[in-house]
């Protein structure tokens, strides 16, 4: 819409008041003022009717074809281009899909195969070792305690030692490495990773030694390598596969305690807390101590919303 101003004059005679500068009616006597004033008089008879002229101005609002045609074709872009935006965020979203679900089925092989290899060495292992044991008719009942118990012991400790390494390593020198960690993942590996297989060489060590050695500190250092491997194992599903998805779990999912310890893991991503928990199975112990509970127990139920679809 756009104004556009006409103007029209109007002209009315005056004739409902007189005034002593008003030209007289024909065959009327002169009036007295035109004998004091002559050029009012000859003003008069020149111009024997004066018309009071009036200005008009009038404001009228038209619409312009050129500016609705430009509205229109301004409409139509847009229109195209927000269409054209909605299919280019489609097919990347496919893409990125298609891709998540490649690099999840890449590292679930990778995990598959590690787990089973490195479960079925150490079950073929344990069996071999103590069997070859047993050949003189004697138990070794120290020895066998000894391993058992390190085994335990070791996959206990490993909680402890992951916690402080998360802490004054992973979070202090070596975040450069664990950085990655933090960070959306651009493949079905990152470089935090790294940290699993220098876990793996101080176990692999111990379980080699052990069993190629008999004795009592050799089923010592048996069952540390054994316990380390446990550890591991669990971390691997509980940590990669259940808080960050990186492949299905099944009903590792469904386990409460589980449930729990992946929502306070994913609380140390959000930095609520200062980092806090470090550690993974105790992690809900360590939120309990800095006043976490309730932030724990409202991300179970986004997880529980969240797997539920709801």
């Amino acid at each position: 819409m756009a104004p556009g101003i006409s103007v029209a004059a109007s002209a009315r005679a005056y004739h409902l008041c007189r005034t002593p500068f008003q030209a007289p009616k024909p065959n009327s006597l002169v009036s007295p003022s035109s004998l004091f004033f002559p050029e009012i008089f000859l003003q008069e008879r020149i111009f024997p009717l004066r018309r009071n002229t009036r200005l008009t101005v009038c404001f009228v609002m038209e619409k312009k074809k050129q500016e609705i045609s430009e509205c229109e074709e301004d409409e139509t872009e847009k229109s195209y281009d927000e269409t054209r935006y909605i299919e280019i965020s489609s097919v990347r979203v496919a893409e990125r899909l298609a891709r998540k679900k490649s690099e999840r089925s890449t590292y679930l092989v990778a995990a598959l195969m590690s787990s089973l290899g490195i479960t079925s060495m150490a079950v073929m292992s344990v069996y071999y070792r103590f069997s070859w044991q047993l050949e003189g008719g004697e138990i070794p009942l120290s020895e066998m305690f000894g391993t058992f118990a390190l085994s335990v012991g070791a996959a206990v400790g490993m909680e402890f030692w992951a916690r402080w390494a998360h802490k004054a390593l992973w979070h202090a020198s070596l975040w450069h490495m664990h950085e990655s960690h933090h960070r959306p993942r651009d493949g079905p590996f990152e470089l935090n990773d790294v940290f699993a297989i220098i876990n793996a060489v101080p176990a692999i060590a111990l379980l080699s030694y052990g069993f190629f050695h008999k004795g009592f500190v050799p089923g010592l250092c048996f069952g540390a390598g054994l316990g380390i491997t446990v550890f591991g194992m669990a971390y691997m599903f509980v940590h990669d596969g259940l808080v960050h998805r990186r492949f299905p779990v099944g009903p590792i999912a469904n386990v409460p305690y589980f449930r729990k310890v992946a929502a306070a893991h994913q609380l140390h991503h959000s930095d609520k807390f200062n980092g806090v928990p470090y550690g993974l199975f105790l992690g809900p112990k360590e939120l309990e101590e800095v006043g976490g509970v309730e932030e724990l127990e409202k991300e179970i139920n986004r997880r529980i919303k969240l797997s539920n679809g709801l």
